[in-house]
């Protein structure tokens, strides 16, 4: 097999430009800076700033097949097999869900109604996104997070890596449906982003999500709301007593998703919070003392 020569980033965000654009279409440049700034962690506007500066065959190989990718319908992140979630680049792949950037509200709310402190516990980690960052910005004693998909914890055992080695000890993966892993236990915080789309609303998601995104991470019945619903219905069992949950659901289940929590004796103090774009998308409910 050929080795593949270096190349100077300009020359190679041309040719990637070109290559993102298509027949007659223009080149995609932000596109093709963005590719090379994620193969080289490094910020956006770097491959535009050191054009004259090479990248290495294996570099190159691999901004070309993310191009590719790209072209053929991939989503960016799984293209460059990294994906952005707070401070942490985690890797991804179609075994996991691409971490958006409104989850990050999730990370913010739980950091600040535990004062950073306690124990953990995550249910459908996925990539391990908020798992590792309440790990890597919190004081956590625990941080326990759980996934029924084996491939899914795969990703998100290799994502530890991205932590300080201390951090890393507070941190584990445990596999099994939602609460279950955690039976026996009890913790200060349990958070969660589970499927939620109803399966009739499949046609309506684009479709780098639904052709790419896998569907166990994405769907939750004929309501889009069973997940959450045994989550209600599970997670006092697993809680502290004036312990918090925080759940990630969307403005379509979020009024179903309160009036479940509101009429559970379990939790008191139950209310939405929003999203970066203004949209009702989180639950918080605190575990009744008394029942």
């Amino acid at each position: 097999m050929t080795a593949v020569a270096a190349v100077r980033i300009g020359e190679l965000l041309d040719e990637l430009a070109a290559t993102l654009g298509g027949p007659g279409l223009p080149p995609d440049r932000g596109t093709a800076r963005d590719i090379i700034a994620a193969v080289v962690s490094q910020p956006r506007f770097w491959p535009t700033a050191n054009r004259d500066a090479e990248l290495d065959g294996v570099q190159v190989e691999r901004a070309r097949d993310a191009a590719a990718a790209i072209r053929s319908g991939a989503p960016f992140a799984y293209a460059v097999g990294t994906a952005a979630f707070r401070g942490l680049t985690l890797r991804v792949d179609r075994r996991v869900l691409i971490p958006r950037p409104e989850t990050e509200v999730l990370v913010d709310l739980a950091l600040a109604l535990t004062n950073r402190q306690g124990t953990v516990a995550d249910v459908c980690t996925g990539s391990g996104a908020i798992a590792l960052a309440l790990a890597s910005e919190g004081a956590y004693t625990r941080v326990v997070a759980t996934d029924v998909s084996a491939e899914a914890l795969a990703v998100a055992a290799d994502n530890l890596g991205t932590l300080d080695p201390t951090r890393q000890a507070t941190v584990e993966f445990r596999r099994g449906d939602l609460c279950a892993p955690l039976s026996g236990e009890r913790f200060g915080l349990v958070v969660a982003n589970p499927p939620y789309i109803a399966d009739g609303e499949a046609g309506e998601l684009p479709r780098g999500v639904f052709d790419w995104e896998p569907h166990l991470a994405l769907f939750s019945g004929p309501d889009g709301i069973a997940a959450i619903q045994r989550l209600i219905a599970d997670v006092p069992e697993v809680l502290e007593a004036g312990g918090v949950m925080i759940l990630e659901t969307d403005s379509r289940r979020a009024a179903a998703a309160l009036a479940l929590a509101s009429a559970d004796a379990r939790w008191v103090d139950s209310q939405l919070h929003n999203d970066l774009t203004g949209r009702q998308r989180f639950l918080v409910a605190r575990r009744s003392r008394s029942g």
